[in-house]
């Protein structure tokens, strides 16, 4: 890691993500390679240079932030992701810790704070706001929630949420798998599964669990 952490945000939220740069800025040790509206972008840019940390929010248009972090980890391993979010629901903390994120911050925190969380990200440690760890158990090797998702959603993998989140969104079938970069039987299959899973078998009433879990806002 270079001396300065080069920190890429991305937040659909301009004049958040405005401010978010700006104050980031301050920092000696931070620097703002670009703050970009969608995961898409930032994917994009950090397959072409790779940076310190990514720093994403989570209820974006386009390709889900929890589908671009598994992509980055697995082909920038170096990157290390961390969720700032203006929404603390456990459908959400379960999808971050599902992509091995280094943290996940909402914003409410004080900004000091977040400073502080992306900072201790960037040396390797795992950065949660307070109101995340109250949800959190640690163990020797690994964090998980202190309630495990129940019912039908702890059911899915994280691929069969990350489709039916887009489903939720409003996208449709062709859509979804241009998003996901996969095939339309693909997206066909894992609809399948999901229906049989959730016992599901209506796009609305999809949509309906989907709020009900935090897996979209209403």
């Amino acid at each position: 890691m270079s001396a300065r952490t080069r920190i890429l945000l991305a937040d659909d939220h301009a004049i958040l993500r405005d401010m978010l740069a700006e104050r980031l800025a301050l920092e000696p040790d931070f620097e703002i390679v670009a703050a970009v509206p969608d995961a898409d972008q930032a994917l994009a840019l950090v397959r072409a240079r790779p940076v310190d940390l990514l720093v994403l929010d989570i209820d974006m248009p386009g390709l889900s932030p929890f589908a671009a972090a598994r992509q980055v980890r697995e082909e920038c391993p170096a990157t290390r992701v961390v969720f700032l979010s203006a929404y603390l629901r456990d459908g959400y903390l379960a999808q971050a810790l599902a992509v091995e994120a280094a943290g996940y911050l909402v914003k409410e925190d004080a900004p000091e704070a977040i400073v502080d969380g992306l900072r201790r990200a960037a040396r390797g440690r795992v950065a949660f706001s307070p109101a995340v760890r109250a949800r959190l158990v640690s163990h020797r090797e690994s964090v998980e929630l202190s309630d495990a998702p129940a019912g039908r959603l702890s059911l899915l993998t994280p691929r069969e949420l990350e489709v039916l989140r887009y489903l939720a969104s409003g996208l449709s079938r062709k859509e979804l798998a241009r998003t996901m970069q996969i095939s339309a039987k693909t997206v066909e299959q894992h609809c399948d599964h999901l229906m049989q899973k959730l016992g599901i078998h209506d796009r609305v009433e999809l949509a309906r669990f989907a709020i009900r879990e935090g897996l979209v806002e209403p």
